[in-house]
């Protein structure tokens, strides 16, 4: 009710950080790109080891299609 009240003054809070937000997106979309491959998704290589090599090679596919 407070921001209603307020009207455009209402909106984010002081403490917004425009740039920490930013940062969080692009953490977020690679995160998004990652699950994309079936094996990282459904988490199929038991070994933690093969499962990191899985996730290396799904991240350097990525960085080079940029």
């Amino acid at each position: 009710m407070n921001r209603k009240r307020l009207g455009r003054f209402g909106g984010r809070p002081p403490a917004f950080d425009r740039e920490a937000c930013k940062q969080r997106n692009t953490v977020e979309r690679c995160i998004n790109k990652l699950k994309q491959w079936r094996g990282l998704a459904t988490r199929y290589d038991k070994n933690a080891t093969i499962y990191l090599a899985g996730l290396h090679l799904a991240a350097m596919f990525i960085w080079s299609a940029r």
